[in-house]
């Protein structure tokens, strides 16, 4: 019998990375389902993967130790992690011309550490992991903001746009051990935490954005990070795909 392939998904207790759990696992895949407090949630999510295996770890992705601590325990229980898909995220709201200095200052060290430094952190010990291991893929989840700008939220654009250049530096490096690094950057997605905009005073100006009529749905963003999980070619590594519906189009 051909030994699955395992994966670790954070932020997998709902939304983006919930979808992203549950089609690696209906494609055979052990899923590692990283959420941060949410453990009702992620019991939730454990429950519902089809097939065997399956495991939840918490931690906080934005503190450095606890990135290692979830490390070592997923390498404990899997043995080995063959794709690290890099989607757990925070946007915090702090307006430059109506956020106190204190609360911005909150909102930069918060996102900065969640949306870039915990990717980072989890890359570094899954590359080299994985370089010795013969290979695998880490795939992370970014932004539309991260081209277009986030005028409410700078912080978050600027977390994305690093997280964007992050996969491409490293999409050069590991490229010869065979690790391979794929980006996704969605707009707006149709998931719980975006329930309030999208059914809010601000819908239909958001509407209005996408051509479709719709924004995506968090089957969309799964489907493409699971194809770069398992199917893309290696010659794909280093792309950043665009995911928005052509709400917004960069040159």
């Amino acid at each position: 019998m051909k030994t699955p392939l395992h994966a670790l998904v954070t932020g997998a207790s709902r939304g983006i990375g919930h979808a992203i759990a549950m089609q690696l696992a209906a494609r055979g895949c052990r899923v590692a389902v990283h959420f941060q407090q949410n453990r009702a949630a992620a019991e939730a999510t454990l429950a519902a993967l089809p097939g065997e295996g399956h495991a939840i770890f918490a931690a906080d992705i934005g503190d450095a130790a606890a990135v290692e601590k979830l490390w070592r325990e997923v390498m404990t229980a899997f043995g080995r992690v063959d794709v690290v898909v890099n989607n757990a995220g925070t946007y915090a709201y702090h307006p430059p011309l109506t956020t106190a200095y204190a609360a911005w200052q909150a909102a930069w060290q918060q996102t900065l550490a969640t949306n870039l430094f915990g990717p980072a952190n989890l890359s570094h010990l899954a590359a080299n992991a994985m370089a010795a291991a013969g290979g695998g893929r880490i795939v992370n989840i970014s932004s539309r903001g991260a081209f277009r700008g986030e005028p409410n939220a700078p912080a978050y654009g600027a977390s994305k746009a690093g997280l964007n250049s992050l996969s491409q530096s490293l999409a050069q490096k590991l490229a010869p051990a065979h690790v391979y690094v794929f980006c996704l950057a969605p707009g707006w997605v149709e998931t719980d935490m975006a329930a309030d905009y999208l059914t809010g005073p601000r819908a239909a100006e958001i509407l209005e954005q996408h051509p479709l009529g719709r924004v995506a749905t968090a089957d969309e963003i799964a489907h493409t990070a699971v194809f770069c999980a398992l199917d893309a070619p290696a010659t794909m590594t280093g792309s950043i795909i665009d995911i928005n519906g052509a709400s917004y189009l960069r040159t």
